[in-house]
């Protein structure tokens, strides 16, 4: 053990005394300058990277905005034209049209001739009898080829 670290100390020797060398310095202090610059760009394209997603983000929000404002605005056109305004009157007012008549049904009468839905739990589900492994596959290719 002994003999191979005598072994390497001429090779260390050697490597300290190349470091004197003034072209060897050099080369170690280009190489740290190169590293200095590459670290700064990264950064610096990071920070453009981060900067770059909040400007997407701030635009999709003032979108998504705009598109709100328009729906208000086409909402109030609505509230504002005559056909909305007949709507709420026979609604809120019992106003009708002229030469309309109005008849009111009692709710009672109104309810005796309604038909009751079935709700989702009377619905009776058509058992699956496919088999598990059938039914993987389904779902997989339903993934895969995108369907509903």
């Amino acid at each position: 053990m002994q003999e191979k670290i005598k072994s390497y100390i001429p090779k260390v020797v050697k490597y300290l005394n190349s470091l004197q060398d003034i072209r060897v310095a050099g080369q170690l202090v280009f190489v740290v300058i190169v590293l200095l610059i590459s670290w700064s760009g990264v950064k610096a394209i990071q920070t453009n990277y981060g900067l770059q997603k909040q400007i997407s983000g701030l635009r999709q929000q003032t979108d998504v905005q705009q598109l709100k404002n328009n729906n208000l605005k086409l909402q109030n056109d609505y509230y504002k034209s005559n056909q909305y305004l007949e709507l709420s009157a026979r609604q809120n007012f019992g106003l009708a049209s002229p030469g309309e008549k109005e008849i009111i049904v009692p709710e009672s009468v109104a309810l005796a001739n309604t038909v009751d839905t079935p709700s989702i739990k009377q619905k009776t589900a058509i058992p699956d009898t496919r088999s598990t492994f059938e039914k993987h596959l389904d779902a997989w290719m339903k993934f895969f080829l995108h369907r509903q």
